[in-house]
């Protein structure tokens, strides 16, 4: 409907006329155009939606692509990136907002901030500015934590709340700097040396809230990372995000997706210690039972070994007296060998003997002298011999020698 704007039928238009009517004429002077700048402040949505900000030196506009555009794409759009959209020129009625409805999108290269992000990234890595082994512990449990924020980020709120909800009883310290703007990379580097030389605190958390690449600028300039490294605690950062990325982030000792990530990654939970320390005490408490049970169990067998001195002394005497049985035995066992020994020699020594030669059959001849005759020259005539025999003797005189 061709609306009459004459000063004299001029109609009286509600609101969501004038906007249909601005909408129009927005469509039909602008059909579908491609308009070339860079991504800011990249938010897809959960429906498969993207909302973004298209810009320039001069000019920003709101952007969407719904998802069935959004889903033609064989690329990743990212925050930075140059880009070229294929769009229409519109306004979103219920909120009156100029923007474009993206049909289709195509790289253009990166845009001038994150070209500058690369660069710097480059540099300070190959300065081993980012390198892993430079990285300071963070404590497992600090016994007071810093804060480096501002005073009026949503950011503070958040981590205070989970740092009071995770273990309320770990003081927190906030050091107050803006988190946005020109210089505020070089206040953020001064409050973190200010809180190194006061040495308050076991670690740092350096944090602020989500938005464009423009907002999160200075968390990526490089005064605020040597600051980082330059710390003598260690820092956390978490800034915006899980998708954003800052040299902050690279310099960190530790990167926590978002400013609630960082303080649980810094904050131990009481409950979760807590819990701990009843398991470790249940386990205390059956390590100390089965020792104790051990114990009893070696008293049990040192007291079935252990032996009433009376019962020992008589086994003792038993003893004895089985030794004392087993020596009798061999004593009686040698003597006897000793004497049947004996009785051999003896009977040898008695068969020897002149007697039980004499016995046999043989005699001794002894001359006058007593002396025994074993040669008969050794006689003289007429001497008078002695022939002892087995029974008695015989005196003779030598009549005659051969």
């Amino acid at each position: 409907m061709e609306l009459d704007f004459s000063p004299a039928g001029a109609p009286v238009l509600s609101v969501s006329q004038l906007v249909r009517s601005a909408r129009d004429m927005l469509e039909r002077r602008f059909p579908l155009q491609w308009i070339a700048g860079e991504i800011s402040n990249l938010r897809p949505a959960s429906s498969g939606h993207l909302y973004f900000t298209i810009k320039d030196e001069a000019a920003q506009v709101d952007c969407v692509m719904f998802k069935s555009r959004a889903a033609t794409l064989d690329w990743e759009p990212a925050e930075g990136l140059r880009v070229e959209v294929r769009a229409l020129v519109t306004l979103y009625e219920p909120r009156g907002r100029f923007q474009l409805n993206v049909e289709t999108m195509r790289r253009a290269g990166l845009g001038p901030l994150y070209e500058r992000f690369l660069k710097l990234k480059d540099k300070l890595g190959r300065e081993g500015l980012f390198d892993p082994d430079i990285k300071r512990r963070i404590p497992e449990h600090p016994r007071q934590i810093g804060v480096v924020t501002s005073l009026a980020a949503a950011a503070l709120r958040d981590v205070l709340t989970t740092l009071r909800r995770r273990n309320a009883s770990i003081p927190v310290i906030v050091y107050p700097a803006p988190v946005q703007g020109e210089g505020a990379a070089a206040k953020l580097a001064q409050v973190l040396a200010a809180a190194n030389a006061r040495a308050e605190c076991d670690v740092l958390l350096l944090v602020r809230g989500g938005g464009s690449i423009e907002d999160l600028w200075q968390f990526n300039e490089e005064v605020l990372a040597r600051a980082i490294r330059a710390s003598r605690i260690p820092v956390v950062v978490g800034v915006g995000h899980e998708t954003d990325f800052t040299i902050a982030d690279f310099a960190a000792d530790e990167r926590a997706p978002t400013p609630t990530a960082a303080a649980e990654l810094v904050s131990p939970s009481l409950q979760a210690l807590v819990s701990r320390l009843a398991d470790f005490a249940l386990r205390l408490a059956r390590e100390t039972g089965r020792k104790i049970e051990y114990a009893m169990q070696a008293v049990d067998a040192l007291s079935r070994r252990l032996v009433h001195p009376a019962e020992r002394l008589r086994t003792s005497r038993q003893h004895l007296a089985h030794l004392a049985a087993r020596l009798a035995a061999a004593t009686a066992q040698q003597f006897n060998e000793i004497r049947r020994r004996l009785d051999i020699v003896r009977a040898k020594l008695e068969s020897l003997g002149h007697d039980a030669v004499l016995a046999r059959g043989y005699s001794l001849t002894l001359n006058s002298r007593r002396e025994i005759l074993r040669d008969a020259t050794a006689v003289a005539l007429g001497e008078r011999i002695v022939t002892t025999l087995a029974k008695g003797e015989i005196e003779s005189e030598v009549k005659k020698r051969g």
